[in-house]
């Protein structure tokens, strides 16, 4: 997600350790921790609400859902509600429905918005309900600087952005066990991805942020572990602004590795290479700030650099995307210059990654991407990618289009690859 002006104000009440730096004792006040019980099969099957048939839970390559928050508005807000519909039009223009490809691409419908509970997991009390009461009583009104706007709806529509991303996670488990009896590539889990808003990657424990409610993928991480003991989850954010909410949220969780790739001097100016955690969670957030301009070589450098060995290394039980598609060329809001085929290259190479360490169980949740045409095309591209499909990119070469000098990318890429001693 983005935002381009400062935070002023919000709804906010206040492994392997890396060289040069020492753990911190004591855990932040106001966290969750992890619930260490799994629901058992009987109690999971219940309490679904949505519904695939076997054959689709075997079959599928990518199961996706849908969660538009269409009354989540504001005229002229570049976190607008046309953003998932303008997504769904690319997808149908591509033929990439479950219509046009039975069997390897399935919707889930029937999914129901998450609790107020399962966002605690992540948020505090008093944030969760004080936002409720906001849009009951003083909605429509501005939370932050940012603006972050909150509607009479927004409270609602943001659990079920949640709930679509806990439904995900909860398909992709349940395909990978009516899948244990297969061998070789038809074993592997198929991926999610969950179109939807408002984002969550800058939605702190106590507050609001930067377009942001609920921290989306935090929820999610937490999910995994406590419903379906994931107890390891990995968290890739490829925003091109800083995830520092779900890096706040986890940084002093040793069970969760959180790596964002995001362009250095943007909103919110956090995720300096130097913020690797705090307490037993040292080590356990990787943050590469990549220089303004950088574009598809520094996005792929990252994943094969430090992605792919930091996961190597964590061996994680599911892989979490916070997928933003921010970072395109075409985008308004920020600076660096992935292509449309750069998020194919890199959903292909998170697909593989997570079918080598956890069974091909991953997904992919909506961040930011605020130029229709890029959002559309990026998103399409990777469901492409997750389909096993070629890209559908028309050109390498942009006019006038100039990435950042490869010296300096290497910089942040030795910086990251020495401090965490993934070289």
């Amino acid at each position: 997600a983005m935002a381009s002006l400062p935070r002023t104000a919000s709804l906010s009440t206040a492994s392997l350790v890396p060289r040069g730096h020492n753990r911190r004792a004591g855990r932040r006040a106001g966290r969750a921790t992890p619930v260490t019980r799994a629901a058992s099969d009987d109690e999971e099957s219940s309490s679904l609400t949505w519904t695939l048939d076997p054959t689709t839970l075997e079959t599928s390559r990518l199961i996706y859902a849908t969660a538009p928050a269409l009354d989540h508005a504001r005229d002229g807000h570049p976190e607008s509600n046309a953003r998932v519909p303008a997504i769904l039009d690319a997808l149908l223009d591509a033929n990439l429905t479950p219509e046009a490809r039975p069997g390897e691409l399935a919707l889930l419908n029937g999914f129901k918005p998450a609790s107020a509970e399962a966002v605690m997991s992540v948020h505090t009390k008093n944030y969760v309900r004080g936002l409720d009461m906001l849009a009951k009583t003083r909605a429509p009104l501005d939370i932050d600087a940012s603006p972050t706007y909150l509607t009479t709806a927004s409270y609602k529509e943001a659990l079920n952005g949640v709930g679509a991303a806990l439904a995900l996670v909860d398909a992709v488990v349940l395909a990978a066990r009516s899948r244990e009896a297969l061998s070789g590539a038809a074993k592997l889990a198929p991926a999610g991805f969950g179109l939807c808003r408002p984002p969550g990657h800058h939605a702190l424990p106590r507050g609001a942020m930067g377009f942001c409610l609920f921290g989306t993928a935090a929820a999610a991480a937490r999910h995994a572990q406590t419903k379906h003991s994931l107890g390891k989850v990995m968290i890739f954010d490829f925003d091109v602004h800083h995830g520092n909410g779900t890096n706040d949220i986890f940084r002093d969780d040793p069970s969760v590795l959180f790596i964002s790739a995001h362009e250095d001097g943007s909103f919110p100016g956090t995720g300096k290479a130097t913020d690797v955690g705090d307490g037993d969670g040292v080590g356990a957030t990787i943050n590469v700030p990549l220089p303004p301009g950088s574009g598809d070589a520094a996005a792929l450098a990252v994943f094969d650099e430090v992605v792919a060995p930091a996961a190597a290394r964590f061996q994680p039980d599911i892989v979490l995307v916070s997928a933003g598609y921010d970072a395109h060329w075409r985008d308004p809001l920020a600076g660096l210059h992935y292509r449309t085929g750069t998020y194919h290259r890199l959903c292909a190479r998170l697909k593989a990654l997570a079918d080598d360490a956890c069974g091909g169980k991953i997904v992919f949740l909506l961040e930011g991407g605020y130029d229709l045409v890029g959002l559309s095309e990026g998103v399409t591209d990777s469901f492409r990618a997750l389909l096993g499909d070629a890209s559908g990119e028309k050109s390498d070469a942009i006019d006038g289009l100039v990435d950042a000098d490869d010296a300096k990318v290497r910089k942040v890429l030795r910086e990251a690859t020495t401090t965490h001693q993934l070289a």
